[in-house]
């Protein structure tokens, strides 16, 4: 079985001290609660095809030593966030986690309010359209509408995650981030590569971000014959989330983007215009 390891970036951006970030809002000055960061680095570390997952396993996930795996595991049983499967000896998710997620999704007024227009968008021009916001050092689809003709050789459901340094959604998130927010993401992806591929996917980023800063968008086709063009959402109150239109098409970059590049622009603007509307919130 194989493993990526959550844990880095959230060391890279709290640091060891526990301090907290002054570009994360709503922090407010207090240090970190550690205990409680690491119990929800337990349950960050489950993802697709791990239902069950070892102390072991999560101690080689996380970062953390199975001594405080062991007393976190428990806690997360008591509490009602894990149960524990006595046949393979592994924890596995509760049914309250899917509660919360349930909570967020169906309580969202920014998916009450996008979700319309981006089903509107999708069907008038038979596109797949996405809404995802970064959480670490990826981007998790809060909201996946798809109606391209030709079939996708990905499939993508709400909750998914993807990558933020490979994907159009997740160089649109970092297109709005300062050089200080932005460099611990860029050393970590650039410490999972070799050096040739690392300096091309800098490179890669760099130029999506300049894309964004003079056109408002920018595209990435990391999987064969798929084109995905993003914009950050740029909302005072939706910093980390990000809309994209994507097809699985032959046809030339040029075209696609000349054709759909406006249709998201405007998308996103009647977005952060509905949200805008007085006595909504």
């Amino acid at each position: 079985m194989i493993f990526m390891t959550t844990r880095p970036f959230h060391l890279l951006e709290h640091g060891e001290s526990g301090l907290t970030s002054p570009h994360i809002p709503g922090q407010g000055k207090a240090p970190l609660n550690r205990s409680l960061e690491r119990g929800l680095d337990i349950l960050r570390a489950f993802r697709p095809g791990s239902e069950h997952l070892t102390n072991g396993d999560l101690s080689e996930i996380t970062g953390l030593s199975k001594s405080t795996v062991s007393r976190l595991t428990q806690t997360l049983v008591r509490s009602g966030f894990l149960d524990f499967d006595s046949i393979s000896r592994g924890y596995r998710l509760a049914p309250s986690v899917l509660g919360m997620a349930h909570s967020m999704y169906h309580g969202s007024f920014l998916l009450q309010v996008a979700t319309p227009l981006m089903a509107q968008v999708a069907r008038d021009h038979q596109v797949n359209v996405g809404l995802a916001a970064a959480d670490g050092d990826e981007m998790i689809y809060l909201e996946s509408i798809r109606f391209s003709k030709r079939k996708s050789p990905r499939n993508v459901l709400t909750g998914q995650r993807l990558p933020m340094e490979m994907t159009s959604l997740g160089r649109a998130y970092l297109s709005i981030l300062n050089d200080a927010q932005r460099r611990p993401l860029i050393e970590l992806f650039r410490s999972r590569r070799c050096e040739a591929r690392a300096e091309q996917l800098i490179s890669d980023i760099e130029a999506a971000i300049t894309d964004v800063e003079n056109n408002g968008y920018c595209v990435a086709s990391w999987q064969p014959e798929v084109i995905a063009i993003a914009t950050p959402l740029n909302h005072p109150v939706y910093k980390t989330h990000a809309l994209n239109i994507s097809l699985s098409t032959v046809e030339a970059p040029e075209g696609v983007i000349d054709r759909y590049a406006p249709i998201l622009l405007s998308l996103a603007e009647s977005i952060r215009a509905s949200l805008n509307q007085p006595g909504d919130e």
